[in-house]
């Protein structure tokens, strides 16, 4: 249902965090970790202050890119470190699918019981437009790409590596953040997967595909 499997319980007795607090206990150490990758795209001893991610679930690899006047940069890639359920999107709560499509980020949580998340807006408006009315409602919600491993229709990337996604995220927080979930990444097998129980997975899928071959390889 986009929820991860578990919320300890200690989470509800730590004390709670801030966008702010998190940021200054991980920012340089994040920042000396990137040195080389952000070096690399153009940006020395800074940030970028616009980026795409991609999340490819057969690859189970999420990608972040620099998006500026120099055009899209590749930063870093990162395993998943935990899955659930198949190819094709998430259509309702409790099918434990990860969604597939065009998405922002709505939000950082620095208060996430798996260490810091991002939140996606799904459902977004085509996800609505594929269902009925009186469905919308029961489509679930509640999606994040987050740390450690366990989860039930979200991304997990383990700690160091949300460390990092969630001090470029706030970074460029004041641009919007697009994130493209796919089954796989077109650029390199363009063939649709065949998914059960819909008929609109090539419009889909050729939506996604339009905005991966904008990115470059890496």
């Amino acid at each position: 249902f986009g929820r991860s499997i578990y919320i300890p319980i200690f989470n509800k007795f730590r004390k709670k965090e801030t966008v702010d607090t998190i940021l200054k206990k991980i920012e340089r150490d994040v920042l000396t970790r990137l040195e080389k990758e952000l070096a690399i795209a153009g940006y020395k001893m800074d940030y970028p202050h616009k980026i795409i991610i991609a999340a490819f679930k057969e690859e189970k690899e999420l990608h972040v890119y620099s998006d500026d006047y120099n055009g899209i940069k590749f930063i870093k890639k990162y395993s998943f470190t935990g899955y659930s359920g198949t190819l094709g999107p998430k259509l309702k709560e409790g099918d434990k699918q990860i969604p597939e499509g065009i998405y922002k980020i709505e939000h950082l949580n620095p208060n996430s019981a798996f260490y810091l998340s991002l939140k996606v807006n799904y459902p977004n408006d085509f996800d609505k437009s594929k269902s009925s009315p009186e469905n919308i409602n029961q489509m679930g919600g509640d999606v994040f790409i987050h740390g450690k491993s366990s989860t039930v229709g979200c991304i997990p990337i383990g700690d160091k590596a949300i460390e990092e996604l969630f001090v470029l995220a706030h970074k460029a927080f004041n641009y919007e953040i697009k994130v493209i979930i796919s089954p796989k990444d077109f650029r390199n097998n363009p063939e649709f997967p065949n998914i059960k129980n819909i008929d609109w997975e090539k419009e889909l899928y050729s939506l996604i595909a339009e905005e991966l071959n904008r990115l470059p390889k890496n």
